[in-house]
């Protein structure tokens, strides 16, 4: 099964405005279940006289499985949890080829085409999570990295639009390292 992972365009000020929204909710929701559980079992097996801190730690505990286990299962399925779904997946992404990132740069070294486009796409997701997440500073290291890409993409003839990354590629790149 091959599963791609495509950049979307977002803006940056109403990602930051929906992934807010997602935590203060899912905040809510684990500090209510907390408190809740925390008090009822401290109601029903604490004691005025003792310590009922085992029985709010174990709320909490138990709040934040529930909450873990809701948000699993039906809370990232809302709308309200787009914007951080996908933030969560950019960033795992970048996570996969930064895995694999001797393998990238020794294939780009060779002028492999798959080791290009992987790192074209890293440098688009790097770029795009740091606007999204409001970070705009760049690293003049990456900044230089990139442009000696793109020089090498355009004498190659590689599309620099590389929106795109491909499981097979992954696949393909972690196999030249055996």
């Amino acid at each position: 099964m091959t599963t791609d992972f495509r950049l979307e365009q977002l803006d940056p000020l109403d990602y930051q405005r929906q992934t807010r929204k997602a935590s203060i909710i899912i905040i809510v929701i684990f500090a209510a279940s907390a408190m809740l559980l925390s008090s009822l079992l401290a109601m029903s097996f604490g004691s005025s006289e003792a310590s009922n801190f085992k029985w709010n730690l174990t709320g909490v505990l138990l709040g934040l499985f529930f909450t873990i286990i809701l948000l699993s299962s039906h809370l990232r399925h809302q709308s309200w949890m787009q914007a951080s779904n996908y933030g969560w997946r950019l960033k795992r992404n970048l996570m996969k080829v930064t895995n694999i990132m001797h393998n990238v740069k020794a294939g780009v070294a060779n002028n492999d085409p798959v080791a290009i486009k992987t790192l074209r796409f890293y440098h688009l997701g790097l770029l795009q999570m740091q606007r999204l997440d409001g970070n705009p500073d760049q690293d003049m290291d990456l900044i230089k990295e990139i442009n000696q890409l793109q020089e090498k993409m355009q004498e190659l003839g590689i599309e620099l639009q590389q929106e795109q990354l491909s499981s097979q590629w992954l696949e393909q790149l972690k196999s030249s390292d055996k």
